[in-house]
């Protein structure tokens, strides 16, 4: 892997070929224009991290979900307790829905759909809760499976995450030289 470049941004370096279409997925999930906001998304793929204790794409992602709210605070009390952190109802229940997802798809029930859907989720938020679940679940199991660096000092992301969240993620991909 490069030198130097930490987590995934190491990987997408090694194999340019995937990096377009991982950031562009990283991108519509987490980054276009939706009915969730940015942070929302990000706070989702901040959560599904942690469960899956992949600390690069955790503070990774806190970090980005914290500026886009400008409350770390905030982002640190969603993920590691959804249920008592002052969130809307709406983005608990599906913060609910991608814990069940980050399990396994099938561990999904009706009941947890009609809980979002009772607190105001579309079916479109639904969709991109359990979308922004398993493909942090993928991206996860890429960073963590390959070793990558895990840089530990947070001023780093926090510096990365102003960047993420200006441009979006296929904007600041590494290039290879």
């Amino acid at each position: 892997m490069p030198e130097g470049l930490p987590g995934i941004r190491g990987l997408l370096a090694f194999r340019p070929e995937t990096a377009k279409p991982l950031g562009d997925l990283a991108d519509a999930l987490l980054h276009a224009p939706g009915t969730l906001s940015p942070g929302e998304r990000e706070i989702i793929a901040a959560y599904v991290s942690h469960l899956n204790e992949c600390t690069f794409c955790h503070n990774s992602h806190a970090a980005i979900a914290a500026c886009h709210l400008e409350d770390e605070g905030l982002v640190a009390s969603a993920v590691r307790n959804p249920e008592g952190a002052a969130i809307s109802p709406k983005l608990r229940a599906l913060l609910a829905v991608a814990a069940k997802v980050q399990r396994g798809g099938r561990s999904v029930r009706a009941e947890d759909v009609a809980r979002a859907r009772n607190e105001g989720a579309t079916d479109v938020e639904i969709h991109d809760a359990v979308l922004i679940a398993a493909a942090f679940c993928m991206y996860n199991r890429y960073v963590d499976g390959l070793a990558t660096w895990t840089p530990t000092d947070l001023d780093g992301y926090r510096q990365r995450a102003a960047f993420v969240a200006r441009d979006g993620y296929a904007a600041v991909l590494p290039r290879v030289v």
